[in-house]
């Protein structure tokens, strides 16, 4: 349902997430898979590579999902889900599409990273 290619030190690898509810890990170099992550109930349709620093670990990734969630994972620590973001059922309905944006804020020195997602609904958010 979605792929995304790595960067920085997660080069070489690409996360996929899928219609059996996973969320896969993959060398690129040699084809094989490096980690599956399981959780969500329903598809996933997003998958995206996170560039927040959650308990100094660079290295988490988040997926979205026909489940309404979006769940963000660590991959250093044998598949551990460090958080999950519901969507509003009414409004957003579903999750189908992710995205980390930067806005500037008024102060020239600061800016906010943030995740901003869609909805089947309609909906787009902003979370962060």
């Amino acid at each position: 349902m979605s792929v995304k290619y790595g960067s920085n030190e997660l080069l070489n690898t690409i996360l996929s997430g899928s219609n059996d509810k996973s969320v896969r890990l993959w060398d690129v170099r040699s084809g094989k898979q490096i980690q599956v992550f399981n959780g969500h109930k329903n598809y996933v349709w997003s998958v995206e590579y996170s560039p927040f620093v959650i308990k100094n670990n660079l290295n988490v990734i988040c997926s979205g999902s026909w489940d309404n969630t979006i769940r963000f994972w660590d991959i250093r620590s044998n598949k551990n889900q460090l958080h999950i973001i519901k969507g509003d059922a009414e409004d957003d309905g579903r999750i189908i599409c992710l995205k980390f944006i930067l806005l500037k804020k008024k102060e020239k020195t600061k800016n906010d990273l943030n995740l901003c997602y869609g909805s089947f609904k309609g909906p787009i958010r902003i979370w962060g």
